[in-house]
């Protein structure tokens, strides 16, 4: 984790969700964002979740990564608290494969936003929200530039592999 003040913060109803949100750290630690991880779980610790939010700008976090599992109350019930951008991760669990917790975090109601990722998508939370802090940030920009670059040449390079594999064949 950073040890500058964190700009994200990415938290996660339980520490075993941990092995999809690590995806979003990845990405964080891949762009120099600083950023913080928490359990805060919206229906084991209530009182935690509220402070959370309701503390989370003042703190100087400019975006909230929740992911959650099963019934995944966490990144809406969060996005009422805050205004701040909260961008919202899918857990999948061993039923229903993701898409209770998908539907759940999509069908926020009206006055209540949050960016929902794909199911298991903390990696592309992790790059929304550095999209979002680079909006105020060119130095950031250039570097999500340089990383959208990276993925062009990342294409290009597998597409003359498979053309050289099949011109052989």
């Amino acid at each position: 984790m950073s040890e500058s003040t964190p700009l994200v913060g990415i938290i996660m109803g339980s520490d075993s969700d941990y092995s999809v949100m690590q995806d979003a750290v990845q990405m964080l630690r891949e762009f120099g964002i600083a950023h913080e991880v928490e359990v805060v779980s919206a229906h084991r610790t209530p009182d935690k979740m509220v402070t959370y939010a309701r503390e989370a700008a003042d703190r100087g976090i400019r975006v909230i990564i929740a992911g959650a599992g099963g019934a995944a109350h966490l990144p809406g019930m969060v996005a009422s608290m805050t205004s701040l951008p909260v961008i919202g991760v899918p857990v999948p669990l061993a039923k229903l494969d993701g898409m209770d917790s998908l539907l759940s975090i999509v069908q926020m109601p009206g006055g209540i936003p949050v960016a929902t990722v794909s199911i298991g998508g903390a990696k592309n939370a992790g790059i929304l929200a550095a999209r979002i802090l680079a909006t105020s940030d060119d130095a950031l920009r250039a570097t999500l530039d340089a990383y959208a670059q990276g993925l062009t040449d990342m294409v290009a390079e597998k597409n003359d592999a498979l053309k050289a594999r099949i011109a052989a064949e």
